[in-house]
C-alpha cells in the first residue's frame, strides 16, 4: 500500500468485539474500498488477542476515549450502557460515530448537539430492519402514523428490564404473549437490547413518542420478526423481515452486515439508496 493511498483512506475504529464488532473488523481487514481498520477498544484484551492476531493488519488496542485520536469513524458495537463513553469523545474531536445501540441514544440525545457544535456526525445504520430509505423519503412529506410489531423467540428476550421488573415468566410459554404496547421511547427503556430497530425507525420517521410499538414473546418463531406499517401523504406501505439470530440471540445476523454496508458507502464510487 502506498503512503498516498494510506493517507487518503478513512481510518475506522471499533468499540467492542462481540458478535457485531468481530464481523465488522474482519470485513475491514479483508478490504473495504477507501477504509482501513486502525484501532479497537475491548474490555478484556487477552480474551480477543487471538482474533486480533489473526487479522492481516493488527489494529491498535486503545481505551474508549482515545479511539477518536486514531480514527475518522468510530463504530460503537458495545452494550448501550457504554454508548456515551464511546460517542462523546469521538464527536468532540469532530469524528463520525456509527451507533448500533441506537436505543441508548434517546437518553443521550445531547450528543447530537455536541456533534453539531464540533463538526462531528452520528450515523445510524439500518440494522435489522428494512425500508428506512422509504421512511426517510416519506418524512420529507408528511407521515401520519408508524406502527411496528416485533416478535422474538424466548431466548432473545430473557433478561429484558421490562420482563424482570414486571416478574413475567416467559420460560414456559406455549403460545405468543404480547409483552408490551406503547411508544418506541418506552419500548427502548424496557427492551434496550431488543428494539434498536424501533428507535432507528422512529428517528427516520415521526419520532420516538409517536411511533407505536408492540413486543411479543413468541415460542412459535425461531427468527426475530419485525413488521412495520406506515401511512403517509406520499404512500402507504408495509414491511416485514425475519432475521436469523446471531450467536447472541438478542442480535440478528443482518445487523453486522448492515454496519458493513454502511461503511462501504462512505467511500464507494457507486452508492445505491438514500
Amino acid at each position: 500500500m502506498t503512503d498516498q493511498k494510506a493517507s487518503s483512506e478513512l481510518r475506522v475504529a471499533i468499540a467492542g468485539l462481540g458478535s457485531i464488532g468481530t464481523k465488522v473488523a474482519a470485513a475491514l481487514d479483508q478490504g473495504i474500498e477507501g477504509l482501513s481498520l486502525s484501532a479497537v477498544a475491548v474490555r478484556d484484551p487477552a480474551k480477543h488477542q487471538a482474533f486480533i492476531n489473526g487479522l492481516r493488519r493488527s489494529p491498535k488496542i486503545l481505551p474508549l476515549d482515545r479511539l477518536g485520536d486514531a480514527a475518522d469513524i468510530v463504530v460503537e458495537c458495545a452494550p448501550s450502557s457504554q454508548l456515551r463513553a464511546i460517542v462523546e469523545p469521538a464527536v468532540k474531536r469532530g469524528r463520525a460515530a456509527v451507533v448500533v445501540s441506537i436505543g441508548g441514544l434517546l437518553d443521550n440525545f445531547d450528543l447530537v448537539d455536541l456533534a453539531r457544535a464540533n463538526g462531528g456526525r452520528i450515523i445510524v445504520p439500518t440494522g435489522a430492519l428494512i425500508g428506512l430509505d422509504a421512511v426517510n423519503a416519506a418524512a420529507v412529506g408528511t407521515i401520519h402514523s408508524v406502527k411496528m410489531v416485533t416478535r422474538k423467540p424466548i431466548d432473545g428476550l430473557k433478561g429484558a428490564p421490562f420482563i424482570v421488573q414486571n416478574s413475567i415468566d416467559i420460560d414456559n410459554l406455549r403460545e405468543p404473549l404480547k409483552l408490551f404496547e406503547g411508544s418506541a421511547r418506552e419500548a427502548a427503556k424496557g427492551f434496550p437490547a431488543n428494539v434498536n430497530v424501533a428507535v432507528a425507525l422512529s428517528l427516520a420517521g415521526i419520532g420516538p413518542d409517536r411511533t407505536r410499538m408492540q413486543v411479543w414473546a413468541d415460542p412459535t418463531v425461531t427468527r426475530n420478526v419485525h413488521r412495520v406499517e406506515v401511512e403517509a401523504d406520499s404512500a402507504r406501505f408495509s414491511m416485514s423481515i425475519e432475521n436469523i439470530p446471531s450467536e447472541n440471540p438478542k442480535t440478528g445476523l443482518i445487523t453486522a452486515l448492515s454496519v458493513i454496508a454502511l461503511l462501504r458507502k462512505q467511500r464507494a464510487t457507486l452508492c445505491v439508496g438514500t
